[in-house]
C-alpha cells in the first residue's frame, strides 16, 4: 500500500509514473518539526535501513550522515556524505514492521540515520517542500515474512518510478576502458592484444580524448581518420565502441553545437539574462538547460551525429555538473588573491589562503549563480541540482527512442536522481583500486537494485591509484556478476588492461566464466526488470534469520544463486555463512569446478586467487553456456545446468534478440 503525503509547495521532479492523490493529514510514524525543516522517527535497536542507492559504508545505513546534493567528488572514503547520485528510498525494517520511504525533491535533503542519537533518523530539508511516498505491505498480507514484506515494498516502489532501462545483449559482455586511449591504432592493439589471447571482449570505451579539443559530438580526425570506417571495423570483429558525452559544451565561434545553443537559448542563465559561463575539460562552456524540454530535445538530438556513424553506445560524465570553476568565481578568487601579496601567512592566514584557492572547483556558491527554465518557471539550480544529470541522461534516452525506435542504444551515466533509471545505467564513478573500494562496490549493489538501477558496476580493478595484479583478480572474480562490467583506468595509473599481467591465463578463465553465465546474468536481469524486482539482494531479503540480517559481503544475485567474493588483501580464503543448505560450486574455469553440499552454518572456505566461489539454492538451477570471444556468438539453446535437488527443466530461461526494444 502506498500513500502520498505532500510538505509545502514541491518541485516536480518527473520521477514518479503513478497517480496518487495526496494523502490529507500528519505523515504516520513520522514526527514533523515546522521549525527545523524535519522529520524524525523513532527507531528500536533491532531496526535496520536499507537504501539511499549510491552512497558510501554498508549495506544497513545506521550510524551515518547521507547528504542528497550530487558531487563530483574522486575520494569515496567513508566520510563523505554525499557521492554522484540522489536516490531517496529507504527501507526501515524490524522485526514487526517494514515501512518504504522515497522523500521526492530535487534539492538538498539530509538523511541523518541514527548518526546523531542513534535511535533518531531525522530527515531534514534545506528547503521544507517535497512529496513523501509510504509504502507498507498490505494489510491482507499481515502474515507474511520481514523478507517477504521487504521485496513487496521494493516491488512496490518499482511499480510506482516505473520500469528499469533495458540495454542491448551484448552491453553484457566484457568492457575495456582508459582514460584515454588517442588514436584509432591503439584502440585496435586494444582488440588485438585480447583477440590475441582469446579473451573474451564486446565493448571498447572511447574517453574525452577521441573528441576534437573535448567538443560534444566531435571527434579528432588526425587520431581518428575515417570514424565512420573505424567504427564499422570495429563492428565487423564483433566490438561496439562507446564514446563519453559531457556536459559542458564549448565557447567557441563555429562550432555548431555552441552556436545553435545560443541562437536558441538553450543554456542556463545566471540572474542577469547572461548566459552562465563555466569550465571543464574544454576550458570555458556553457551549460544545456536539461531542464528545459525544448533544450532536452534539441541536446538530445545531437547524439544523432554519432549514431549515422555506427556508435549504438554512449556514456554520460561530469553531469552533476562538475565545474572547474566559473568566471565570475575565478575572478572573486585572483581578486581576493592580491590580497595575501607580500603578507607574513600564519597558521591561520594560510589556511585561509589554501582554501580560498581550493575553492575554484564545484564551489557550492557556483550553482546559486544560474537559473532553468523548468516546467514554466525560473528556478535557481541549487533548488533542483540533483535532476540535472538525470535529464541530461532523459534527454539521451528520449532520443534514442525517436532515432532509433527498434534498436536498443547502450546508455549509462554517472550523475543520477530516481526516475533517471527507466532512460539509462550508471556506474558508480570515480573509485580508487582500493581492497576497500572492491567491498564498497559489493555493498552498493543491492541498494542501486532496490532503486531501480539495475544496469549498474563498478570500475573493475578501480579507477584512480595503482591497481595491483591480485587486487585486479579478486574485483574481475565480483565484476563477472555486475551487468555493466568494465575495465576502467585513469590517465597517469598503472595500465591495467589484462593482456599486461603475468595471470593472463587466469584473466582469460575469469572472463570466459563470465561469458558462460551471461545467459543466466542476461535471464534474471530480465525477469527483474520486467516484474520490477531487484536484482541483487541481501541475504536477509530472503531468509528471515538473525544471522542473515547483518551479513553485509554476501550477495544473492537472481533467484539461484549467491556469491561470497573475496575482497581482503593475501588470502586464500574466507568464511562464509550459509542460511540454508546450498550446492557449493568452486569455479576454476567455467568447465573446471567442484561441487560439495554444505549444511547451513558457517564455513571457512578455500578461494585462491582466480578461484570463484559460488552457492546454487535448494530448489534452483544455473545454467551456464560454453563463452565465445563476443555475446553475439553466445549459444542459449545448449546449456548445461547444474541443479541442486532440481530438474534443469524447472528453469525458467528468458531469451530474446537482444536489441528489439521491449
Amino acid at each position: 500500500m502506498t500513500r502520498k503525503y505532500r510538505i509545502g509547495n514541491p518541485i516536480e521532479t518527473d520521477s514518479v509514473v503513478q497517480d496518487i492523490e495526496v494523502t490529507k493529514g500528519e505523515i504516520p510514524f513520522f514526527k514533523k518539526d515546522d521549525e527545523e525543516g524535519m522529520l524524525s522517527l523513532s527507531m528500536s535497536k533491532k531496526n535496520m535501513v536499507f537504501g539511499l542507492g549510491e552512497t558510501v559504508r554498508g549495506i544497513n545505513k545506521r550510524g551515518w550522515i547521507y547528504t542528497s546534493f550530487n558531487a563530483d567528488d574522486p575520494n569515496h572514503t567513508e566520510d563523505k556524505r554525499s557521492l554522484y547520485a540522489s536516490q531517496n528510498f529507504l527501507i526501515i525494517t524490524s522485526d514487526d514492521r517494514s515501512l518504504g520511504v522515497y522523500v521526492d525533491t530535487p534539492g538538498r535533503v539530509t538523511f541523518d540515520i541514527g548518526y546523531s542519537q542513534q535511535d533518531q533518523l531525522v530527515i531534514s530539508f534545506e528547503d521544507f517542500d517535497a512529496d513523501i511516498y509510504l509504502i507498507e505491505a498490505d494489510e491482507s498480507e499481515a502474515s507474511l515474512s520481514r523478507s517477504e514484506s521487504l521485496k513487496n515494498i521494493v516491488k512496490e516502489f518499482r511499480h510506482l518510478i516505473g520500469r528499469s532501462y533495458i540495454p542491448p545483449y551484448w552491453a553484457f559482455g566484457f568492457g575495456q576502458s582508459r582514460w584515454s586511449y588517442y588514436t584509432e591504432d591503439e584502440v585496435r592493439e586494444v582488440a588485438d592484444k585480447y583477440d590475441e589471447l582469446g579473451i573474451p571482449l564486446d565493448m571498447i570505451y572511447l574517453d574525452i580524448d577521441y573528441m576534437e579539443r573535448y567538443k560534444d559530438f566531435t571527434v579528432d580526425d588526425k587520431a581518428f581518420p575515417n570514424f565512420p570506417d573505424f567504427v564499422n571495423e570495429m563492428k565487423n570483429r564483433g566490438i561496439h565502441l562507446v564514446p563519453i558525452i559531457d556536459a559542458g559544451v564549448k565557447i567557441e565561434d563555429g562550432y555548431d553545437v555552441y552556436e545553435e545553443g545560443v541562437k536558441e537559448d538553450f543554456f542556463v542563465k545566471k540572474d542577469n539574462g547572461e548566459n552562465l559561463v563555466a569550465a571543464v575539460w574544454p576550458g570555458q562552456v556553457h551549460f544545456p538547460d536539461f531542464l528545459n524540454d525544448k533544450a532536452r530535445e534539441w541536446f538530445g538530438n545531437k547524439y544523432k551525429v554519432l549514431l549515422d556513424q555506427g556508435i549504438d553506445g554512449f556514456w554520460n560524465d561530469m553531469n552533476e555538473p562538475a565545474i572547474f570553476y566559473t568566471q565570475d568565481h575565478l575572478k572573486e578568487v585572483f581578486d581576493a588573491i592580491e590580497d595575501y601579496k607580500g603578507k607574513n601567512l600564519d597558521i591561520k592566514s594560510f589556511f585561509a589562503f589554501k582554501d580560498l584557492v581550493g575553492s575554484i572547483d564545484n564551489n557550492e556558491a557556483d550553482y546559486k549563480r544560474f537559473y532553468h527554465e523548468y516546467k514554466g518557471r525560473k528556478i535557481r539550480h541549487d533548488k533542483v541540482h540533483n535532476l540535472f544529470g538525470y535529464n541530461m541522461t532523459r534527454a539521451a534516452g528520449e532520443a534514442f527512442e525517436r532515432l532509433s525506435p527498434d534498436k536498443r542504444i547502450l546508455m549509462f551515466s554517472r550523475s543520477s536522481y530516481i526516475g533517471m533509471h527507466r532512460y539509462g545505467g550508471i556506474w558508480c564513478g570515480d573509485n580508487k583500486s582500493w581492497w576497500s573500494h572492491l567491498l564498497l562496490n559489493i555493498q552498493q549493489m543491492p541498494a542501486l537494485s532496490m532503486c531501480g538501477f539495475l544496469y549498474s558496476g563498478a570500475d573493475v580493478c578501480g579507477f584512480g591509484a595503482d591497481t595491483t595484479e591480485d587486487l585486479a583478480i579478486r574485483w574481475i572474480s565480483f565484476g563477472i556478476f555486475t551487468p555493466l562490467f568494465r575495465n576502467h583506468a585513469a590517465a597517469g595509473t598503472r595500465y591495467q588492461e589484462l593482456y599486461r599481467f603475468d595471470s593472463k591465463d587466469t584473466f582469460k578463465k575469469l572472463i570466459d566464466l563470465r561469458y558462460a553465465l551471461i545467459p543466466y546474468l542476461y535471464s534474471e536481469f530480465m525477469k527483474a526488470a520486467l516484474n520490477y524486482e531487484m536484482l541483487f539482494k541481501p541475504l536477509c531479503f530472503e531468509y528471515d534469520d538473525d544471522r542473515s540480517r547483518e551479513v553485509e559481503d554476501q550477495l544473492l544475485v537472481g533467484d539461484s544463486i549467491m556469491i561470497a567474493p573475496v575482497y581482503k588483501q593475501n588470502t586464500t580464503g574466507r568464511y562464509v555463512y550459509l542460511p540454508e543448505d546450498m550446492k557449493m560450486i568452486r569455479f576454476r574455469a567455467y568447465d573446471d569446478y567442484d561441487e560439495e553440499v554444505l549444511p547451513m552454518g558457517d564455513h571457512y572456505l578455500r578461494a585462491d586467487l582466480g578461484e570463484v566461489l559460488v552457492f546454487i539454492r535448494k530448489g534452483r538451477v544455473l545454467p551456464i553456456t560454453e563463452p565465445a570471444n563476443r555475446t553475439e556468438a553466445l549459444a542459449t539453446d545448449n546449456l548445461t545446468y547444474i541443479c541442486y535437488e532440481a530438474d534443469a527443466k524447472s528453469y525458467d530461461m528468458y531469451t530474446d534478440d537482444g536489441i528489439t526494444r521491449i
